[in-house]
């Protein structure tokens, strides 16, 4: 079954899966399958006046629609591009006083959608928008209570003029969001800015460790090699982070999208042992300590996004170092809780440049990552990036440049070469490389030129430390 630009790959019954996507053609790691534009997508309510409401940039100056004051755009190319898929909500939002959330605007925009070109298989789409699962037989007593809230906040904001669609069918489309909903990024890819419907990714079976990746690339996803695929082959992406055990990962894959996870790695709890181990040697400590120390750990990290929620980072240091002296002489260096805290203290100590600090751990968190991720993974691939970027501006210019070539070799399989961030990553290549072989010259002279430097421009700030690690794949309101 292809159709528009999706020859590569067809729909097919997945056993105990429901519909899969299987490979038509051979691929290679970095290979990009297919790339797809959102069926409809919207901005999140909290970034509406910063993030282009079309290309989902974030943008210093941007432009505002200026019938319902609500949409902002890059310029009047992304406005008029915009205009199809704005213009029913422009009025709407004019007409209800004020702009809906972005759960009911998203619906609204589908229905639009719908109304426009009726709900068979749009352009370039496998799969039609009514035969997208949205599991709203599995839902709770909570997501029930919401999603009849959505449907009465829905029904309020559209206009008696549009087509009438009947109350079982507007639920469908608020469980599809729900359970398809996929976040979009910012143009570098660090912080989730909005969510959208894309019914071609939606066929892509979970695996804790998939073969394919998912990036949003300049307006579109796309579906990438992680691994060598071959025609027939299941194409799969993980919808949870790897960094949990298979018990924990399989619990959240039930809450969030109502299966049971049977892939490889959690049926054999494959690297299970990695993420809990426990210092090896002469005095291995007890379980009963372990246990005390994870306990601890989680406590810890409660206290932690607390004080991040804050902004008080000295706290959230302070809370690090304390947590880190009981860890080390009883969790091993793959432990996802060691893992965890060093990834925050890392990342909070760069920020506040405390640079030399942050390196270190950046160093053990990366160290252990290796260990635990599929080497072709992105957020692997961003926290290289990360410890390599703490490293040079540490002033250790060998670890730096090393690390910072390795994030690139992974980011070039998982973003791309057209992504921002692996065109900022290169740029960074190529300055610490030349940065290297000045310091393999003549060390004396490169850290008098770099001190000469650093007092002339204020060192570059890493971004603030956000509370997501990375923007999950599949958007699910908590």
């Amino acid at each position: 079954m292809t159709k528009g630009g999706m020859e590569s790959v067809e729909v097919f019954t997945s056993e105990g899966k429901g519909r899969g996507l299987k490979a038509q053609k051979e691929f290679l790691p970095g290979d990009v399958i297919f790339a797809e534009p959102a069926y409809a997508a919207v901005v999140f309510d909290s970034l509406t006046h910063v993030i282009c409401h079309t290309c989902f940039k974030r943008q210093e100056r941007l432009h505002r629609c200026g019938q319902c004051k609500f949409a902002y755009y890059c310029d009047r190319t992304c406005q008029r591009a915009a205009w199809l898929n704005h213009k029913n909500e422009c009025s709407a939002i004019k007409k209800h006083g004020k702009a809906p959330t972005e759960n009911i605007r998203l619906a609204a925009r589908i229905m639009w959608k719908i109304e426009r070109e009726g709900s068979g298989l749009a352009e370039g789409c496998l799969v039609s928008i009514d035969d997208l699962q949205n599991h709203v037989d599995n839902f709770g007593e909570e997501e029930k209570k919401e999603l009849r809230a959505d449907v009465e906040s829905f029904l309020e904001f559209w206009p008696p003029q549009s087509q009438q669609f009947g109350m079982q069918y507007i639920s469908h489309i608020f469980g599809v969001i729900s359970c398809n909903g996929f976040t979009l990024s910012d143009q570098r890819g660090l912080q989730a800015v909005g969510v959208g419907i894309f019914p071609n990714l939606c066929q892509a079976n979970h695996d804790c460790w998939p073969n394919c990746t998912v990036i949003f690339n300049n307006g579109k996803i796309e579906l990438r090699a992680l691994s060598k695929i071959s025609p027939g082959d299941e194409l799969t992406v993980s919808y949870v982070d790897f960094l949990n055990v298979s018990e924990e990962r399989r619990k959240q894959l039930k809450k969030q999208y109502y299966f049971d996870c049977a892939c490889e790695h959690c049926k054999k709890q494959i690297k299970d042992d990695l993420m809990l181990a426990v210092k090896q040697g002469e005095s291995k400590p007890s379980a009963e300590t372990v246990k005390e120390v994870i306990q601890f750990s989680k406590d810890t990290l409660e206290k932690i996004n607390k004080a991040r929620m804050e902004g008080l980072y000295h706290e959230v240091v302070k809370l690090c170092r304390e947590c880190l002296k009981k860890q080390e002489p009883v969790l091993g260096d793959t432990n996802i809780y060691l893992l965890r805290i060093l990834s925050i203290a890392s990342e909070v100590l760069s920020y506040l440049q405390m640079f030399e600090e942050a390196a270190d751990y950046a160093k053990r968190m990366v160290d252990g990552y290796l260990k635990i991720y599929h080497p072709n993974n992105a957020q692997l691939g961003m926290a290289v990036m990360r410890a390599g970027v703490t490293h040079w501006h540490a002033g250790l210019i060998e670890a730096g440049h090393g690390l910072i070539c390795k994030a690139y070799a992974i980011l070039l399989i998982t973003h791309g070469p057209s992504h921002p961030i692996t065109k900022d990553l290169e740029v960074m290549r190529v300055q610490t490389e030349m940065e290297l072989r000045m310091f393999q010259q003549n060390e004396l002279m490169y850290y008098k030129m770099r001190e000469a430097a650093l007092k002339n421009q204020k060192i570059q700030v890493m971004p603030e430390p956000s509370n997501e690690t990375s923007p999950s794949l599949f958007h699910k309101k908590e």
